[in-house]
């Protein structure tokens, strides 16, 4: 069953004359697809449980109207409209067995008992409970009970389930284990189903569908991690992500991003102040990379370390990198460069997010460069002709997680960031840096460059025979400004 909420509005009035009005539901105007689990998020008392009781018809909309399946049911009592509604209480009758609380809806349907019994039978089969049918409610433990009330939703195959924080009353190892249960009978069930929840990582988790909700206001409506990778202001890039979001102070000026007397990178937006928002993951330690953290400690957290930092701008940094990154420990600065996927710039004024103008967006790399430099025009000829001469010399022993001695040529064996005048390039696995004596770039010649199968290239000179159909011919013009497209 799809659902339409157009323009609902709820307003409840204060409760003295001089008490304002309560709008707990402002214009929310979004569809609900057939068959999707959907999740109501956002703060205590931004409007989802009140959302979802207009759902249910056990709250008239003061504004607007909702339909099931093309049908107005704005003003159909909630008996008439086929939902089924779990509590956060569960809502148990306690004299009675399992079997009983679960037959209740069917039996008051005016159903046989006999087939009452067999339906309730199949039901608590799928929820995983048909062994605690005899029991009573407090003869069960709270995960259980969570199960009995889904149950009794679900068996009158309701056209629409709805449930209000349903996880909250339980202790961490049940909400996870709930939670993946309560995904796994939406599939098998592929009953519309709407989940009130506070706790994002819950949405993220088992949610098609993501509903984030601020005061009332719709704030954002789209896939998990649609909202979490595009945020569209600030509340929304806060609220969603564990570990949280990183807010630091910033300006705009002449088209590039300060972060306190540090230039982060240039950007097709006008000269303003700003907040930049860096999700967690985005850090790539860097020693003279574009953004300096004075560091509190490291958390080592077996497939990641944890850095925890402060700024001038903002407390509480945190930047998580892979484990296997190799940082000083005892460091009380570390320099990062950013990924530019996970930056956002949000106005100070409004929190909107400010986007670049769509024809001046940098597409260069998923890595931030140092101003004024572009990794197009010196991409290999600085990487094949510089990063050689640095193995050459001292620094091949301290890069051996990185690089293997091939035929006299150094072979990348991981994603690497390579320092070529105190810029920072993010090289893919399976470069080969050949040797620039025996294999100088010349204006002159022309040059294949091979795509291998793991995403890396090969760079070789104008009599190099290769039959591969992969391996393209480049001038040494387009050659300094070919990048891998990957």
């Amino acid at each position: 069953m799809d659902i339409k909420l157009s323009h609902i509005t709820k307003i409840f009035p204060g409760r003295k004359k001089e008490d304002k009005d309560v709008i707990a539901v402002n214009d929310m105007d979004i569809n609900i697809p057939d068959g999707k689990l959907v999740g109501l998020l956002g703060p205590s008392g931004c409007g989802k449980s009140t959302t979802l009781y207009m759902i249910s018809g056990l709250e008239t909309p003061t504004k607007g109207e909702i339909f099931f399946g093309g049908t107005d049911v704005t003003k159909l009592p909630a008996e008439k409209r086929g939902i089924g509604l779990v509590f956060q209480n569960y809502a148990l009758y306690p004299h009675m067995t399992v079997r009983e609380n679960v037959m209740f809806p069917l039996l008051n349907m005016k159903m046989a008992k006999k087939e009452a019994k067999e339906k309730a039978y199949e039901i608590c089969k799928l929820v995983q409970i048909e062994e605690l049918m005899d029991r009573k409610p407090h003869e069960l433990s709270g995960g259980q009970m969570q199960r009995v009330a889904i149950a009794r939703a679900l068996v009158k195959m309701p056209n629409v389930l709805l449930l209000d924080e349903p996880l909250s009353n339980l202790d961490a190892r049940l909400r996870l284990q709930t939670r993946e249960e309560i995904k796994r009978i939406q599939k098998r069930t592929k009953i519309t189903t709407i989940f009130v929840t506070h706790d994002q990582e819950e949405a993220m988790s088992i949610c098609d569908i993501m509903i984030v909700m601020k005061d009332g206001l719709l704030q954002q409506y789209g896939e998990p991690q649609e909202i979490y990778t595009n945020p569209a202001n600030l509340f929304v890039a806060s609220f969603i992500g564990t570990p949280k979001i990183n807010i630091l102070e910033g300006k705009i000026i002449n088209h590039k991003l300060f972060i306190d007397d540090e230039i982060i990178m240039d950007l097709a937006i006008e000269d303003q102040d700003v907040m930049v928002g860096i999700r967690p993951e985005a850090f790539i330690y860097a020693p003279e990379g574009v953004l300096t953290l004075d560091v509190d400690h490291i958390e080592l957290m077996g497939r990641e370390k944890t850095v925890v930092a402060s700024h001038k701008t903002s407390t509480n940094i945190r930047a998580i990198v892979p484990i296997e990154t190799i940082i000083p420990l005892d460091a009380k600065k570390l320099a990062f460069n950013l990924k530019k996927s996970a930056v956002y710039i949000f106005s100070k004024k409004t929190g909107n997010r400010l986007r670049e103008n769509e024809d001046n967006s940098s597409e260069d790399s998923d890595y931030i460069l140092e101003p004024d430099l572009s990794i197009n025009t010196i991409y290999y000829e600085k990487i094949i002709n510089e990063e050689y001469k640095r193995l050459e010399t001292e620094s091949f022993v301290n890069d051996k997680e990185y690089y293997e001695l091939i035929d006299g040529n150094y072979v990348l064996t991981n994603d690497h960031i390579c320092n070529l005048n105190k810029t920072y390039y993010y090289i893919k696995k399976n470069v080969t840096f050949i040797k620039t004596k025996d294999n100088p770039l010349d204006k002159e010649k022309n040059y294949y460059v091979r795509r291998s199968t793991k995403d890396g290239a090969y760079v070789h000179g104008k009599d190099y025979d290769s039959k591969n159909d992969e391996d393209i011919t480049l001038s040494y013009k387009e050659l300094i400004s070919f990048k891998e497209d990957k």
